[in-house]
């Protein structure tokens, strides 16, 4: 499970406002002050992130604003999720380039449009293609309810001060 403490907000009658402040590594980092990464990070002030949870209304009815609590998110579905996101688009860009490339090669083209079909920058543009499709196809698994619901922060306990 991937842990973050944060702070109740706020408190709805559905929604439960949560704040957390954003972490950056690099003021942990040895090299930070010849990095250009440390520098950007200290050139912009720590935020912090807001988000909300759904709870039903037996759940958490002793939280208050400002209690600490830690939320959590389950690290597979986080990985499965990002793989699914990085790969399919880079899948599409590479499997598009090269079913372009092996057509060319083996297909000869008598047209008009033979130089343009064959030239580079075309298997490029349909591997550009693959790309955004691999894109959309991840996009498309990750808006399926069962995925969201996966990677919603739940609060598993409250931090006592």
């Amino acid at each position: 499970m991937m842990e973050e403490q944060a702070t109740v907000v706020a408190i709805n009658q559905k929604k439960i406002t949560l704040a957390s402040n954003v972490k950056s590594t690099c003021s942990s980092c040895s090299q930070s002050e010849s990095c250009a990464s440390g520098q950007v990070a200290k050139a912009f002030p720590h935020k912090k992130l807001e988000f909300s949870i759904v709870y039903s209304s037996n759940e958490h009815k002793s939280l208050l604003v400002g209690d600490q609590v830690i939320v959590a998110i389950p690290e597979g579905d986080v990985l499965k999720s990002a793989w699914q996101v990085y790969s399919f688009p880079l899948m599409g860009l590479i499997l598009f380039s090269t079913i372009t490339q092996l057509i060319q090669e083996t297909i000869v083209f008598d047209s008009f449009f033979n130089p343009l079909l064959k030239h580079e920058l075309f298997a490029l543009l349909v591997g550009i293609t693959g790309g955004y499709l691999g894109f959309k196809l991840a996009k498309r698994f990750q808006k399926k309810y069962e995925v969201s619901l996966k990677l919603c922060p739940k609060i598993i306990r409250t931090v006592s001060v």
